[in-house]
């Protein structure tokens, strides 16, 4: 298994691995290229991607530059330990259902976690998917050692209603809820 930092080389693949796990119309083309952006601060790249002994790629991991992603109404600043401006934002992360179990997504995570911390960040913000299966992104997380901000329901109906996302639990109405969970990322040795 390879870790790289994702560039628009494996924009299509991501698209379609996240499209994949997340439903239709999750990510595209304009959605990833704006994406990796937000995750570019000091010439440090927070987002990447798994290649397996193939060169396909497995897994992915989109995160936000402190800085460079905007609070929204599912965020709870109030309760934050760190300031906005100290806040990175875990965007999304998949991994091929075949690959599964095999550390990748913690991987990644590491990876991104090191290089958020490199741009500045002092903690990271995310908003789990609770539906998913066993609400494994939630134990996930918390097993990295995130703790639970707040729960927020119907997170992603607007998706739905907008840009015609279409859940793989809820179908064309997605009404899943989401765990707003920090993340502290360690002091720097």
């Amino acid at each position: 298994m390879q870790i790289l930092e994702l560039t628009s080389d494996h924009f299509a693949a991501v698209v379609t691995l996240a499209n994949q796990i997340h439903g239709d119309n999750y990510l595209d083309s304009v959605s990833l290229t704006q994406m990796q952006q937000q995750g570019i601060k000091r010439g440090i790249n927070a987002s990447f991607i798994a290649l397996d002994e193939e060169q396909q790629v497995v897994g992915y991991r989109l995160s936000f530059a402190a800085g460079q992603w905007q609070p929204d109404n599912w965020c709870s600043e109030a309760l934050w330990p760190v300031a906005a401006d100290s806040m990175a934002y875990f965007k999304s992360v998949g991994v091929s259902p075949a690959q599964r179990g095999k550390g990748i997504a913690s991987s990644l995570l590491q990876t991104s976690l090191a290089a958020l911390r490199q741009q500045g960040a002092k903690a990271g913000l995310a908003h789990i998917w609770r539906e998913s299966p066993g609400n494994a992104a939630q134990r996930y997380f918390a097993h990295a050692g995130a703790v639970l901000v707040k729960i927020h329901p119907q997170r992603w109906r607007h998706l739905s209603e907008t840009v015609g996302y279409h859940c793989p639990v809820c179908g064309a109405l997605c009404n899943c809820s989401a765990a707003e969970m920090v993340l502290l990322f360690p002091e720097a040795d």
